[in-house]
């Protein structure tokens, strides 16, 4: 009787053993947070050629940068806009006439965008003749479908330098601005000897009137004095000519005998003072604008002509109130 009752003990505790299990089985088992899930494929290189150049970017950090000189200020608006265009290729509807390739020129293309992920697949798009905007187009690997792109031509078209994030000047206006020093042939320091400010009993609106001076003489109705604030208070960088150029480039853009050298002191918006010094070199061929430097960057710029003709003018000739209209 006592071994019966020992069996029957047993046999009941397996049983719930048996039962326990099931439960646990009935219940998913969490996921081992140590355990890495496979990540989500994304673009992360991106090299274009328009048949001569060649351009190569990289995402790096979230950021598209260019990977010949990872230091180069990069606009990523311009390699997010290529990127965009070339994954709606294949939602595009495609052409559906009987012609070859030879009559898209996609007989030898030498022009083409190849995209890689993050887990290196890579898909090239090779490009050929253009009609009405669009550029003919296939991927490798599956050439009897092609593709009327347009936009494609022209975004692989640009060179680097047009890819460039400019630098932005400070804003400078009268209320700001310290001295302006500007150097040349002749050498001219402008400063306001005198603010005075009014209010429009109307609007509310204040106006700061500048009283400024030039070796020590009031310059204010100078018609060239009004001009030259104006042209600071407008100055941009239209164009990078040349990123990290050599002595021997520096001096073909007349920077071995610059035309004018200006130095402008100036509050920023945080009440401090800051510095900007720009040198001007020679103009350029095509006399649409002149290079220009700025302190601390060896990077030659273009602004165009007429945006600093008063400038040069000033350095060529100096500011006095004889010149007064």
């Amino acid at each position: 009787m006592k071994t019966r009752i020992v069996c029957a003990l047993l046999l009941a505790l397996m049983l719930l053993a048996l039962a326990g299990c099931g439960k646990k089985e009935d219940h998913p088992q969490p996921e081992d947070p140590n355990v890495t899930q496979e990540e989500e494929a994304v673009p992360v290189h991106l090299v274009c050629s328009n048949g001569s150049i060649t351009l190569r970017f990289s995402l790096e950090e979230g950021h598209w940068l260019w990977a010949d000189d990872k230091t180069f200020p990069l606009d990523e608006s311009y390699a997010l806009a290529l990127l965009e265009t070339v994954q709606g290729i294949e939602s595009l509807p495609p052409v559906t006439t009987a012609a070859q390739l030879a009559d898209y020129g996609l007989d030898s293309p030498t022009k083409y965008v190849t995209v890689t992920d993050s887990q290196g697949a890579s898909v090239t798009y090779r490009l050929g003749k253009e009609s009405d905007g669009s550029v003919y187009v296939y991927r490798e690997g599956a050439e009897a479908t092609v593709y009327a792109v347009p936009d494609l031509v022209s975004q692989i078209g640009r060179s680097i330098y047009d890819m460039m994030a400019l630098p932005e000047l400070p804003q400078l206006t009268e209320e700001n601005l310290q001295s302006v020093t500007v150097e040349g042939a002749a050498s001219t320091l402008l400063r306001p000897i005198d603010k005075e400010t009014s209010t429009d009993e109307e609007t509310g609106e204040e106006t700061v009137t500048v009283t400024w001076a030039a070796s020590g003489e009031d310059v204010t109705g100078n018609a060239d004095t009004a001009s030259l604030l104006a042209e600071l208070g407008a100055l941009t960088f239209t164009k990078c000519v040349d990123y990290k150029p050599t002595d021997e480039a520096a001096a073909l853009c007349g920077f071995d005998a610059p035309q004018a050298t200006v130095t402008i002191l100036y509050l920023n918006d945080t009440g401090t003072e800051g510095t900007l010094t720009l040198t001007f070199g020679s103009e350029n061929l095509d006399q649409t604008g002149y290079y220009v430097r700025m302190e601390g960057d060896s990077t030659i710029y273009q602004m165009d002509t007429a945006s600093v003709d008063t400038i040069l003018s000033v350095a060529e000739n100096g500011l006095t109130a004889a010149d007064a209209t």
